[in-house]
């Protein structure tokens, strides 16, 4: 990287300050307009600090390992002949191992989530003339728009909750840092976003049908490719929100218990379905059942951490494949999620940043409880729509996560999505119960 990388930087974050500022006056509310003001050049900071640390802090990663090399290699085969539609949509058997940045990368191509990213990046290289620093501003911003969206979504429905859902969407730590820079991450958190607008706007307000239509295809597809078990951990969680929002006959609280129990259980169904998939994603562990898998996948991740001193932890439960072994380790797995890494477990800068806000998330959680009382926690959920699929798609993406990736630098990072809908459920169960007006009324919670 050269003065050149800064001095492009700076121009494009210029371009992208007037593309913004002009979608901005479209913004009707002064508040809201004002928080994406912030919340952009938050995402500046937080990209240019993710492209600072990556090169000479970590010095490696998938970023500087993976895909960016690669995508600038084949954003310069393309100007130098190559034939682009085998580099950019061509199987991957059409790449000749010997034309890669490094050949012997080419395992990490035959992963079709890798080989999206590094075709992605040679796109946007085509865009920033190949400068490190822009590129991952090009994602940082990408990532930018899918989160406004996600942001909008929560504001308009509860306007005297913009403060709140702006720290839990907007300022959160970890989710503004590792959204901010050359990963598949950025890409799955816009398009989260983008989905969560489109499939609302769609299914409750009725308008838009080809636009949101043509959003929630293209959103599907990205998932599909890069990170399958984001969308199948959410759907059904939204699914029921949507439901629940648009039945009024869904108020029968025998309804709605059978409602949560079928969302557990096509949970656990799409827990199974997912495990392959989960390997390219998430690590690579054999297994043609999700409890073999994640049992041979802990023995892997015991084995590291015996032979080295790396940021490998343990869930602190043996699983032997069997139910009750997983209902056991459900617990530790969601707690890793999100509480972990402690304080005296950090072993680099990431994670100790990381565990500062591991540490919040605990006290916040344990504020919220002692504040309503643990009935009323346990009932806010289930009574109120909203709070029930934010809760419970960070609980289920949480068990994922926490049960397959026993490693503090990969698990911060894979966290990300369900971080805000965590932060959000605790804000909306201490608002249902400190506003009386809510609290005292008639409500039929359909919000």
């Amino acid at each position: 990287m050269d003065i050149l990388d800064f001095i492009a930087f700076f121009i494009y974050i210029l371009i992208f300050s007037l593309i913004f500022s002009v979608s901005r006056k479209k913004i009707k509310n002064v508040e809201l307009r004002t928080y994406h003001k912030y919340a952009f050049w938050v995402k500046v900071v937080a990209c240019f600090c993710y492209s600072i640390f990556v090169l000479y802090i970590v010095k490696g990663g998938d970023t500087m390992d993976l895909y960016y090399p690669e995508g600038l290699n084949m954003f310069k085969r393309i100007l130098n002949g190559a034939n682009s539609y085998d580099l950019l949509l061509g199987p991957v058997e059409n790449i000749d191992p010997n034309t890669l940045a490094n050949p012997n990368q080419i395992g990490y191509l035959k992963d079709p989530s890798n080989l999206f990213a590094i075709r992605f990046t040679a796109i946007l290289c085509f865009l920033s003339f190949g400068k490190f620093l822009v590129v991952n501003l090009f994602y940082a911003m990408i990532a930018f728009t899918g989160i406004w969206k996600l942001y909008r979504f929560f504001a308009e429905q509860f306007p005297d909750m913009r403060k709140p859902f702006a720290f839990a969407i907007l300022l959160l730590p970890t989710f503004t840092f590792w959204s901010s820079g050359i990963l598949k991450d950025p890409l799955a958190v816009s398009a989260l976003g983008w989905f969560t607008f489109a499939l609302f706007q769609l299914a409750v307000e009725k308008k838009n049908l080809i636009r949101n239509l043509l959003i929630i295809i293209i959103t599907f597809y990205i998932f599909s490719v890069i990170k399958i078990y984001i969308i199948i951990a959410y759907l059904p969680a939204f699914s029921i929100f949507l439901l629940l929002k648009n039945a009024q006959l869904l108020k029968n609280p025998i309804f709605k218990l059978m409602l949560i129990i079928g969302f557990i259980i096509i949970s656990i169904i799409s827990f199974s379905a997912i495990a392959t998939r989960m390997q390219s994603a998430i690590a690579d562990y054999a297994g043609e059942d999700i409890v073999e898998g994640i049992s041979e996948y802990q023995q892997t991740y015991k084995k590291k951490q015996q032979n080295s001193e790396g940021a490998y932890f343990s869930l602190g439960v043996e699983f032997d494949g069997t139910v009750g072994s997983l209902l056991k380790v459900a617990p530790m797995a969601v707690i890793a999620t999100l509480y972990r890494p402690f304080l005296w477990e950090s072993r680099n800068i990431s994670t100790l940043l990381s565990s500062f806000e591991s540490l919040f998330m605990m006290l916040f959680t344990l504020y919220v409880i002692f504040k309503v009382g643990l009935i009323k926690f346990v009932r806010t959920i289930i009574k109120r729509p909203i709070v029930l699929y934010c809760y419970f798609f960070s609980i289920t993406f949480a068990l994922f996560v926490g049960a397959t990736t026993l490693n503090f630098g990969t698990l911060v990072r894979y966290k990300i999505p369900c971080m805000p809908f965590y932060v959000i459920s605790l804000f909306m169960i201490l608002y249902f119960n400190k506003n009386k007006k809510i609290k005292n009324a008639e409500v039929p919670a359909l919000v």
